[in-house]
């Protein structure tokens, strides 16, 4: 099938798809038209569809924006150009259906009509339009001067000469001769048949009229092939006979989380009266389409439910494999063989002032970013101020907004145009932002989670129109996000203090430390402590905290897997307790085996000390309390670099075993 016919515009790094068919002032090029008594007529019977550009710009700059090198009609011009529209009687005009929904949801205004003088006619009433057959019939509160209408033919001849008009990639009105060629019906169940023309269609002409050589209309341009030079247009005789004062939706779509394959599809269908003013025309369609896109959503979730992670037999290797300790955040995804796998990995690191960074990297149309906070900025203006928070993405240089040749970096989105919070399934604490960006009517939406060192951050950005299919999407990929919490002891403390951030993994964990004396860890199933004699005990300690997926009472919580304490960040020294599952019968020989060392205390965890490289190791097993099959075992680990004698490296390891609790099983 064909293609609407449409614009790329690429601004601040982003691509927007806009069904924009622009329309200059008339001034018609050398090519062949119809009789020139005409010419004059269907010039003033053909309009551009303009929505207002923005007149406050929320945005700033890392310098003015130089909007000199722009054209002067674009720099001056008030309004941006989104499609063509034609009178086909008295106060009676019709567009292309997705021009008008181009416009639907936009952050700057209504829709209206601009002549070839320049004078904007506000839309009164919508009176008819099909979203399957793409039209769309309004009228205007002001007349046109002269109140021109183009004739209508609905018996058009094949093979007969026909003009498509429109205003061709930008350059003014054209009028480009073919031939009407050919009938093909449409793609779902061939209720009605396209119109195939050869004149030539670009970027422009869309919900134009194409006109027979006597200059009546006989279609409306819509859409272009994809590689060849046959374009096609809806017969005007569907439009005339289409029912009045209705809107009607009946079309499919389809539906994709970005964490599976599996796509739902459904029909959309729906209808409500017209006429009605554009406003209520907007918030009628936009009420209706949220709520079928909101349904396909559920069903697919339902559909796959016993397939999703953490369910079935595809999530056994993430649910028996410890916990990664990847503070870079990802997305649990289903690949082809059916297997859930950790998705995702840090692309680009740009530094900031005080140790803090931004990495970041996409699954699907997710941007996911962790954002350390800088070590000079408080912890209450980190988490609590969205602007700021914004900001420090921002000096990645990453978004720009290209003007003429230049690209200029934004450097703030000032503050967010909602604040909001949600509470995954997980019972972590996102704090959800959308901000706007009016100049290319998109807005960019961010669920932002806490952990000790920072931010664990899923972006995205898209058209105002989409923003609540966007943030319905991210609520459901919370479900599959995944990331563990590590930062130094002095971050876990700030951390730790406010209840409104943690996460329920955390609500109940008791972790303390006093610098130079002892640590304590009590959470989960285990307590353990040690001296600092062991290890050091530091405001810069690593302390690392790996979450998995675990059975509890007959549901799935994230509980604590892995504890791992470093001495630094760059030094390997650590202490590490892990939760191993004992295997289930489908998975491979290596987690089989890996079970099999740790049931019968085999190296490495059979506490005799070993070289790893240029460092020393030594773990053991947990004794569990007495069971011929336990369903979990833990283990304690310790190593240092260097080389040291096997007493002093069992030493370090008995000083965490022997205060090594296991509370239940």
């Amino acid at each position: 099938m064909g293609s609407r016919i449409c614009v790329f515009l690429r601004r601040a790094g982003w691509t927007m798809w806009l069904a924009v068919l622009m329309l200059g002032p008339a001034q018609f090029a050398n090519a062949a038209s119809p009789d020139p008594s005409l010419v004059a007529k269907i010039n003033a019977a053909t309009f551009e569809v303009v929505i207002p550009r923005a007149d406050n710009d929320p945005l700033s700059y890392e310098k003015p924006l130089p909007l000199d090198l722009l054209p002067y009609q674009e720099r001056t011009d008030k309004y941006f150009s989104v499609g063509t529209a034609f009178a086909i009687g008295h106060n009676h005009y019709v567009t292309a259906g997705h021009v008008l929904l181009a416009a639907v949801g936009d952050l700057t205004g209504a829709p209206a009509l601009r002549d070839a003088n320049g004078h904007v006619y506000a839309i009164d009433k919508v009176e008819k339009f099909s979203l399957q057959q793409d039209f769309v019939m309004f009228s205007l509160k002001e007349q046109p001067q002269g109140n021109a209408a183009l004739a209508t033919d609905t018996k058009a001849a094949l093979n007969s000469v026909v003009y498509a008009v429109g205003n061709a990639l930008g350059t003014g009105v054209v009028i480009r001769d073919g031939l009407y060629t050919s009938d093909t019906p449409e793609d779902e169940n061939g209720r009605w048949k396209w119109m195939r023309f050869s004149a030539a269609a670009s970027p422009g002409n869309s919900g134009g009229p194409l006109l027979d050589q006597n200059g009546k209309v006989i279609g409306v341009v819509l859409m272009k092939s994809p590689n060849e030079n046959l374009n096609y247009a809806l017969p005007i005789g569907v439009v005339l006979g289409a029912p009045d004062n209705m809107a009607v939706m009946d079309k499919r779509i389809t539906y994709q989380l970005d964490v599976m394959e599996d796509t739902q599809t459904s029909t959309f269908k729906a209808q409500f009266p017209l006429p009605v003013s554009y406003a209520d025309f907007s918030a009628a369609y936009m009420k209706l389409l949220y709520a079928q896109g909101d349904e396909q959503l559920k069903k697919l979730l339902q559909q796959q439910g016993n397939d999703l992670f953490p369910h079935g037999a595809g999530s056994n290797h993430i649910l028996h494999d410890t916990p990664e300790l990847s503070l870079f955040p990802e997305l649990i995804v289903r690949n082809r063989s059916g297997q859930w796998s950790y998705t995702g990995r840090e692309l680009n690191r740009v530094p900031l002032s005080g140790n803090g960074y931004v990495a970041s990297g996409y699954v699907g149309h997710n941007f996911l970013i962790h954002l350390r906070r800088p070590d000079d900025m408080k912890v209450a203006t980190f988490y609590n101020d969205p602007k700021q928070m914004m900001d420090l993405i921002l000096k990645t240089g990453y978004w720009t907004r290209e003007v003429g040749p230049e690209k200029i970096k934004i450097t703030s989105l000032g503050n967010p145009a909602s604040s909001t919070t949600y509470t995954d399934n997980w019972l972590r604490h996102w704090k959800v932002f959308v901000w706007s960006l009016p100049y290319i009517n998109g807005q960019m939406e961010v669920f932002a989670l806490p952990v000790p060192d920072g931010l664990a951050i899923m972006m995205r950005m898209n058209s105002s129109m989409g923003t609540h299919d966007s943030l319905a999407d991210m609520k459901a990929l919370t479900d599959f996000f995944n990331v563990d919490y590590g930062g130094t002891l002095a971050q876990w403390k700030e951390f730790l203090a406010d209840s409104s951030l943690l996460p329920e993994v955390l609500r109940d964990a008791h972790i303390g430390f006093d610098y130079g004396k002892h640590f304590s860890y009590d959470a989960g199933n285990i307590s353990f402590d040690y001296p600092s004699t062991l290890q050091p005990i530091a405001p810069d300690n690593m302390l690392f905290m790996g979450v998995g997926y675990y059975q509890d009472h007959g549901k799935f919580a994230l509980q604590p897997g892995v504890i791992q304490v470093r001495l630094n960040s760059t030094d390997p020294d650590r202490i590490s307790a892990k939760r191993h599952i004992a295997p289930s019968p489908d998975l491979d020989d290596n987690f089989k085996e890996a079970w099999g060392k740790l049931l019968h205390k085999q190296h490495p965890y059979d506490g005799v000390p070993y070289n790893d490289g240029d460092e020393m190791d030594v773990a053991s097993v947990i004794d569990p309390p007495a069971s011929d099959a336990p369903a979990e075992l833990y283990t304690a680990f310790y190593g240092t670099q260097g080389t040291h004698k096997p007493e002093a490296m069992k030493a370090k390891l008995k000083l965490l075993t022997q205060q090594f609790k296991l509370k239940t099983h």
